[in-house]
């Protein structure tokens, strides 16, 4: 939001969310299953961070069974990189199940809403990130993760 500014992020963010929904459609054009929700327009934004920022730190929980959850910082394109290729493989296992008929996650619009985002980002951000001088803080993750 802050590369974009509220009016183009708003703009960018129901342009996302609409791209998703019509490669939702486009791939199940007989889902019996209206699609409800703002998944779509959320991936638009991961696809927006990742042209954007793909060499920021994430900082991300690795479940490992049986032991512990240790908290690591991974490069945003590592992250989401993982994180859309699940969806393309979700999207095209549903293709060949029953799952289309019954419901449940909508992972074309996912796809559909990510490659949005890293298009759309293009036209609608900013070349420099926008300044706000009443934001005098940093925030730190060790603020919020003590262990």
């Amino acid at each position: 939001e802050d590369r974009m500014g509220h009016t183009r992020y708003l703009l960018f963010y129901l342009l996302g969310g609409l791209l998703a929904g019509v490669v939702h459609a486009w791939v199940n054009p007989f889902s019996p299953v209206p699609m409800v929700g703002a998944s779509g327009a959320i991936a638009a934004v991961l696809g927006a961070y990742l042209v954007l920022y793909p060499l920021a730190r994430v900082i991300t929980l690795i479940p490992i069974p049986l032991l512990f959850f240790p908290v690591i910082e991974i490069p945003a394109v590592l992250y989401l990189g993982f994180w859309f290729v699940s969806q393309l493989f979700n999207g095209a296992f549903a293709l060949g199940s029953a799952a289309l008929q019954g419901g449940g996650v909508a992972w074309w619009a996912h796809i559909g809403g990510f490659v949005s985002g890293m298009v759309l980002v293009k036209l609608f951000a900013g070349r420099q990130p926008r300044r706000h001088p009443y934001k005098r803080y940093i925030a730190y993750p060790d603020e919020y993760f003590p262990w």
